[in-house]
């Protein structure tokens, strides 16, 4: 009751279903971040990090665990949906909190577009009879219907998926360290540090690209109200997840670059095809493993990654209509079902779109995937602020530690990698938050100020003109 409790304070009524547990949770976090992510972006990272692949991962470790203490520090303090959105909104000011949405629905809205496309042109490379557009329509329609059931269809659909994927990362780990160990690739540790080539910019712009691979610990955070045991249960597992992952990360990446059949070429050529990870797979134990990983990648990104990453992003877009910053229809919920159904079919039918017309385009999955990265990067960087502010600053909380050292540390982390990362992925994105901030002033103009739900308007118009 008290959840209830929680969400009645600031002025929302408890529509969504409070079904998940502490292991579906870790489930979920999994199966969007996805343990065998780094086989489809294996080659791009270990070319931009001069071949110290595992290294650039262990970063992204280290910088995402202070993002997710941030996390379960502003979820204590907001147990709602809307992630991002909700935390600058309410710890900062709601044009913030708008402006923090916008930089993220960039992440989220692409994310099962590319999701979709790159698992599409990978099962169109297998099975080269199916076209593209033919894969891409089958992804969308499975998991826009199985999401439009409900969480629970959506939980118990990812945690099978979630076997066969830790599965086949169990086999290439067998493989690949057995290979090593009868003399096959050369053993070494300059996947974690090589002499020759290692600069903080050049591994910082690496890291950039291997964030990908961890988008999703985040997505956690969607579900604060679909979650029971409150809000400690959503911090726990975001942790629990970045760390998990992290780890599986470290190390297949690790033994693929040891079984790299030519580093050089690797390194002067990149991998254009997407195929580096599966060529090491294939010097480990043959054909039959690198197909298998290239299907389960293909598969994995296409069914269970991109399901949950349709459930987070319709949980976005409904938090943002709730509170009249998008129309209205998005904040509706179905009542057999407890899902935000109009939000999912419309995160269904854009991705769809997007991924339809990036198939048009030579670097569609490039783009698409420096996109994504800058706008989770600069949505954490709110964030942490959004820590400080609240906690700190509002709330006069003493917890040093807490609410500005860990922030401190993962804004500073984050903001390097973001100024090293590609410059047409800063230029769009920075494009992107301009266009925000035109969508803001017109709210403004039609009189539709953002004002979050639990703020009486006086007080929320005051705390702006504080921040602003």
């Amino acid at each position: 009751m008290h959840q209830q409790d929680d969400l009645a304070r600031y002025g929302y009524r408890q529509e969504l279903a409070r079904q998940l547990r502490f292991r579906d949770l870790i489930a979920y976090g999994l199966v969007y971040m996805v343990p065998i992510a780094p086989m489809a972006i294996f080659g791009c990272v270990y070319t931009s990090s001069g071949g110290m692949v595992a290294l650039a991962y262990a970063i992204g470790v280290v910088a995402l665990v202070f993002t997710a203490f941030s996390y379960a520090q502003m979820v204590k303090a907001f147990p709602m949906s809307g992630s991002v959105y909700n935390y600058a909104g309410r710890g900062i000011s709601a044009p913030v909190g708008f402006l923090a949405g916008w930089v993220i629905l960039l992440d989220y809205v692409l994310v099962p577009g590319l999701l979709y496309l790159v698992a599409s042109v990978a099962m169109h490379a297998t099975v080269p009879s199916v076209p593209v557009w033919l894969w891409l329509v089958g992804f969308v329609a499975v998991n826009t219907i199985v999401n439009s059931v409900g969480i629970r269809m959506t939980a118990v659909v990812t945690r099978v998926m979630l076997v066969g994927e830790l599965i086949v990362l169990a086999v290439f780990l067998a493989v690949a360290g057995w290979a090593l160990a009868s003399g096959k690739g050369r053993f070494s540790w300059e996947a974690f540090y090589s002499p020759d080539t290692f600069t903080w910019s050049l591994v910082a712009g690496a890291v950039s690209i291997a964030v990908l691979s961890f988008l999703g610990f985040d997505g956690i955070s969607m579900l604060a109200e679909e979650t029971k045991g409150g809000s400690r249960q959503i911090g726990r597992a975001m942790t629990a997840v970045l760390v998990l992952a992290g780890a599986l990360f470290i190390v297949q990446t690790w033994l693929a670059a040891m079984l790299v059949p030519d580093p050089d070429a690797l390194l002067a050529g990149g991998d254009p095809n997407g195929t580096a990870f599966y060529d090491a797979a294939a010097v480990a134990g043959g054909g039959w493993l690198a197909t298998l990983c290239a299907v389960a990648t293909a598969i994995a990104w296409g069914l269970p990654n991109s399901m949950v990453a349709q459930v987070a992003t319709s949980r976005l877009l409904y938090a943002m209509a709730r509170d009249r910053q998008l129309p209205a229809f998005l904040a509706k919920v179905s009542i057999r079902r407890n899902v935000p159904i109009n939000a999912t079919l419309l995160t269904g039918v854009v991705s769809l779109a997007l991924g339809l017309y990036m198939t048009t385009r030579a670097d569609g999955i490039a783009l698409l995937s420096s996109l994504i990265n800058f706008g989770a990067m600069v949505a954490f960087l709110v964030l942490h602020v959004s820590v400080v502010a609240h906690h700190l600053i509002r709330r006069r909380s003493r917890n040093w530690r807490a609410h500005l050292v860990m922030p401190a540390i993962g804004f500073a982390i984050l903001a390097y990698v973001v100024v090293n990362a590609n410059i047409a992925a800063q230029r769009l994105g920075l494009a992107w938050l301009v266009l925000g901030v035109l969508v803001l002033a017109g709210l403004y103009l039609s009189g539709r100020r953002p004002v979050l739900s639990g703020l009486a308007p006086a007080q929320a118009q005051a705390r702006d003109m504080e921040r602003v």
